[in-house]
């Protein structure tokens, strides 16, 4: 199975630009933990995720209006929509992360593939061993 096939397609960037209360109202009224952060152009430049804001907002006492760029993780993990889902299980695995982005050539977002995408429709033995990968990060904290 193929990246492209599972991924979800409607999925909001937020710019860097903006503040980590705009991007705390989007993730509440979208009802998800995680945002891709994009240029104007659309490539991806990072992720904003709940856990960025408790750890670098509310844990530091920044300001509301503090911007994005200032607390979003830098590192991009992703893949390819092209790529077999397997590639997928591999980084998610290796980076202890819960998200994936899909990324066309240019770099620019095309779509994100979370675990419980994998574990609805990866009936291998693949989703487990992945989430047991993700969960270590848990495990030893």
């Amino acid at each position: 199975m193929r990246c492209e096939e599972i991924m979800k397609t409607n999925v909001e960037c937020v710019s860097r630009d903006a503040t980590v209360v705009d991007a705390a109202r989007r993730m509440r009224a979208s009802n998800i933990g995680f945002l891709p952060v994009c240029d104007e152009a659309g490539k991806v430049l990072g992720t904003l995720t709940d856990r960025d804001l408790a750890i670098r907002v509310i844990a530091d006492e920044r300001d509301p209006e503090t911007p994005v760029s200032d607390v979003m993780t830098r590192e991009v993990v992703a893949c390819s929509p092209g790529d077999d889902l397997e590639r997928a299980e591999e980084l998610l695995g290796a980076y202890q992360k819960s998200r994936i982005m899909c990324i066309d050539a240019e770099g620019h977002l095309s779509g994100v593939i979370s675990l419980s995408d994998i574990a609805q429709y990866d009936e291998s033995e693949n989703a487990s061993r992945t989430l047991r990968e993700v969960s270590e990060r848990e495990a030893h904290a």
